[in-house]
């Protein structure tokens, strides 16, 4: 967690509640939804920093936003992890699921 203080962390709304997520400490969540429009909806989810966005990405839009970040390492958390790791590495780019670094199960990060 320490490591990654004043980072912005992107995952699943179902990941909030896991293991790796307790070891933030008190992080801002903030959720990208069209139902962050309706407040009750985003203070029901917990959200503090509600953004009225849609929260779905295709390929095309997920990797153009990739090399929009100018991130040069990225961790995927769930769906085709396998490719896109492949994509980003093909670019170039350092990437691994993030269950390869310990988060998955609980333990100590692996670095």
């Amino acid at each position: 967690g320490k490591e990654l203080a004043g980072e912005i962390v992107l995952c699943p709304p179902g990941q909030l509640n896991d293991r790796w997520a307790r070891r933030f400490g008190d992080p801002i969540c903030a959720m990208a939804s069209g139902w962050m429009r309706v407040r009750a909806r985003a203070r029901q989810r917990g959200a503090e920093l509600p953004l009225i966005i849609s929260d779905h990405a295709d390929w095309d839009d997920l990797c153009r936003t990739i090399l929009e970040t100018g991130a040069h390492q990225i961790w995927v958390t769930h769906g085709a992890e396998e490719a896109l790791v492949h994509w980003c590495e093909q670019k170039g780019l350092s990437a691994r699921p993030l269950n390869l670094i310990g988060y998955d199960d609980g333990e100590e990060a692996a670095e």
